[in-house]
């Protein structure tokens, strides 16, 4: 016998409350009397109600979905920070959909659109793409992590201090000893990478380190550019001492062509933590750029837009540190 579905009315009814409350409770709006939503979720519980996806979204106008757009599911630091937003976000009662971009603008463009088109409740976007405006006509909240949009002044954003990171790798090394100081980082469209280019730029000036462009290998978006930029570096007729990896990808590269040249000699800090740094032989010293840390912010912060809670004016910004495990306290050969 086919079971009768279980109706929101039959909720309100069972816990003595209307059918306007018991839906309120059950959308997450705080303005409920406790007494009445431990009522309403004992009910929803005991009657096993399950709200209908599909007829909230035409009541609402949105779907209740959270969609999420970044460079790369596969990249490290992309897949913790949107693994912790999902995580979050299913929590809440929102589902997720998690779209690629491989840093190509025009397919941001496609994939945000087609998101918009689905009617999602927010957007959570890692910038590529040097024109925003588009999302000026937006009819859900948009948030951006990791980069500043081009062109959309209202969009929120929540970063790191890239620049600042870069500094502070950069002193460290200078502290050691070292006056030549390589660095590997990524694609020049990318607003991080210049951040931490100039950051590195910034602090070379500052502690008096050899300021040499040879010194200086960008372009490099995966592994595979990590280890030759740094086999490049090391076969220099005056090689660094010292190097300083910008992101994820390009440390693993690095890290792996140190190990492979038998140079774990050279001192070396990366941008961001990645899985077994801590236990190779010596530990990797990292500043750390928390992909969890920066999902969580990004999920509060885009929770408060569902609910109604104004934009705030300024960037979210998380702090970094630096976790010393002994390649960036490597001293030069000369001391």
């Amino acid at each position: 016998m086919k079971q009768t579905a279980v109706r929101l009315k039959d909720v309100a009814a069972l816990a003595a409350t209307s059918t306007k409350t018991a839906s309120r409770v059950i959308n997450g709006d705080p303005r409920v009397a406790e007494d009445t939503r431990v009522r309403i979720l004992a009910a929803v519980r005991e009657l096993g109600y399950r709200p209908d996806p599909t007829a909230r979204s035409l009541r609402k106008g949105t779907d209740d979905t959270l969609g999420i757009v970044v460079d790369s599911i596969a990249d490290p630091f992309f897949a913790s920070m949107t693994g912790t937003i999902e995580r979050l976000a299913i929590a809440r009662g929102l589902r997720v959909m998690i779209a690629s971009t491989g840093r190509d603008p025009r397919l941001e463009t496609t994939v945000v659109n087609d998101l918009l088109a689905r009617r999602v409740a927010g957007l959570i976007i890692a910038p590529t793409a040097t024109d925003h405006s588009y999302l000026e006509q937006a009819a859900c909240p948009v948030l951006f992590v990791d980069r500043r949009p081009d062109g959309f002044d209202d969009g929120e954003t929540v970063l790191v201090d890239d620049n600042g990171g870069a500094r502070q790798a950069l002193a460290h090394l200078a502290a050691q000893g070292h006056r030549r100081v390589g660095y590997v980082g990524g694609r020049m469209d990318v607003a991080t990478t210049r951040n931490r280019l100039q950051g590195y730029r910034d602090q070379v000036a500052a502690s008096a380190l050899h300021a040499d462009e040879a010194l200086v290998r960008t372009g490099c978006n995966t592994a595979d550019d990590g280890r030759s930029a740094t086999v490049e570096l090391l076969a220099l007729s005056d090689p660094p001492t010292a190097i300083f990896s910008s992101n994820t990808r390009t440390s693993l590269g690095v890290v792996a062509a140190l190990h492979a040249c038998n140079r774990t000699d050279v001192a070396l800090v990366c941008f961001g933590d990645f899985a077994l740094a801590d236990v190779l032989e010596p530990g990797v010293t990292v500043i750390d750029h928390d992909p969890e840390a920066i999902g969580q912010l990004a999920a509060r912060t885009m929770f408060e837009r569902l609910a109604g809670e104004p934009a705030v004016d300024s960037d979210r910004t998380l702090g970094l540190r630096l976790i010393m495990r002994g390649s960036g306290e490597r001293r030069p050969p000369h001391d």
